[in-house]
């Protein structure tokens, strides 16, 4: 199994990933050895999707970096209420 999943830090930034295990790698982010940009901050998981595949939760990560702003907060707020989230 595969997540594709946004996490957010302190300051409001969002950082879109994919892993097999999005807590461990959060624990990575946290600990400043994740991605260059997660070095800025403590992060927290708001959404996260499982896949199958790594090629599905690849395709879901990249369409959703793509997205303005407004609507991957969108999708964050119908994760967080248990609402669809294929938008």
């Amino acid at each position: 199994m595969h997540s594709a999943y946004i996490i957010q830090n302190d300051r409001d930034e969002l950082y879109i990933g994919v892993s097999q295990n999005p807590k461990f790698r959060l624990k990575e982010h946290n600990a400043k050895r994740g991605s260059a940009f997660t070095k800025r901050g403590n992060f927290k998981i708001v959404f996260k999707e499982t896949y199958l595949t790594l090629a599905e939760a690849r395709q879901r990560e990249i369409q959703i970096k793509k997205w303005r702003r407004d609507k991957k907060e969108k999708l964050i707020r119908r994760y967080q209420q248990g609402l669809p989230t294929k938008i």
